[in-house]
C-alpha cells in the first residue's frame, strides 16, 4: 500500500472503527437488556401464578408483591367511585371504575374494579354490581406508574382521570388518606356483569433480541462497506 493510499484511508479508517465500536456496543447492550427483561418476565409470571396473599402493611412490602394476587376484606364506598378513562381489550371506549375500599382495619385502599362502557358509567345503570356491605376482593397488587409524556392531566372537578394518582384520588373522593398502592380486581364476575375485572395488562414487551440483531447487522454492513471502499481507494491510487 502506497503512502498516498495510507493517508487517504486514515480518517475513513478511524471513523469506521469508531462507528464499529459504537454499533457493537449497542448490540451488546441490547443482549444485556434481553437477559434483564427475560428475568423480569420470569418473575412476573411466577407472581401472577401465585396464590392470593393478604395485603401488605408497608410500601416496601408492596414493591416486592407488585402483580402478585392479593385478597382484601372490607366494604366498598360506592358513593365515592372515580372514573379512569380507558379502553377495553375488545377496543371499546369507556372507563375503569376505581372505588375506595374501607378495609376491616379501617385503612382505605383503592380498587380498580374493572371496565364499564361509556353507556354504563352512571352507577344507576349497573345497580346490581354496586356491592354493599362486607365483602372480599381478589386481584393484582399494583403501584402507580410514572406518567407518560403524552398522558393528559387529570380533571378532578369533572371526575375524569387519565392516570392513577392515589393522593389526589383520596382528596377527590373525600376519604382522607389512602394506601400508596391499589388493587386491580380479577375476573371474578360482578352481579349484572359490570364492572368487568381482569383488565390488567401483564405482558412486558421484549424486542431486545431484534434490536441486538439490528445493531450487529449494521456492524457487519459497516465492515463490508469499509472493505469495498478501501479496495476502490487502493485501486484508484495505484
Amino acid at each position: 500500500m502506497t503512502e498516498q493510499t495510507h493517508r487517504s484511508l486514515l480518517w475513513p479508517t478511524i471513523w469506521s472503527v469508531l462507528g464499529l465500536l459504537l454499533l457493537l456496543g449497542l448490540g451488546t447492550w441490547q443482549v444485556q437488556r434481553l437477559a434483564w427483561k427475560e428475568g423480569l418476565i420470569a418473575e412476573r409470571n411466577v407472581a401472577l401464578a401465585a396464590t392470593p396473599v393478604p395485603l401488605p402493611k408497608t410500601l416496601d412490602e408492596a414493591r416486592a408483591l407488585e402483580f402478585h394476587p392479593v385478597r382484601a376484606e372490607g366494604q366498598f364506598l360506592n358513593e365515592h367511585e372515580l372514573y379512569l378513562n380507558a379502553q377495553a381489550f375488545s377496543g371499546d371506549q369507556g372507563f375503569h371504575v376505581v372505588t375506595p375500599f374501607r378495609l376491616s382495619d379501617g385503612r382505605i385502599i383503592f380498587i380498580d374494579r374493572g371496565f364499564v362502557p361509556t353507556a354504563r358509567q352512571a352507577p344507576s345503570s349497573r345497580e346490581a354490581g354496586q356491592i354493599a356491605g362486607a365483602t372480599a376482593v381478589t386481584g393484582l397488587l399494583r403501584l402507580p406508574e410514572p406518567l407518560g409524556y403524552f398522558t393528559p392531566a387529570n380533571e378532578l372537578q369533572k371526575n375524569s382521570w387519565f392516570s392513577i394518582d392515589l393522593p389526589a384520588m383520596a382528596r377527590a373522593a373525600g376519604v382522607g388518606s389512602a394506601l400508596p398502592f391499589y388493587v386491580d380486581a380479577d375476573k371474578t364476575p360482578n352481579q349484572g356483569g359490570w364492572p368487568q375485572g381482569g383488565q390488567t395488562i401483564t405482558d412486558l414487551p421484549n424486542n431486545h433480541l431484534q434490536y441486538a440483531i439490528t445493531w450487529y447487522a449494521l456492524a457487519v454492513a459497516l465492515i463490508a462497506i469499509y472493505i469495498r471502499f478501501a479496495i476502490r481507494r487502493r485501486r484508484s491510487n495505484a
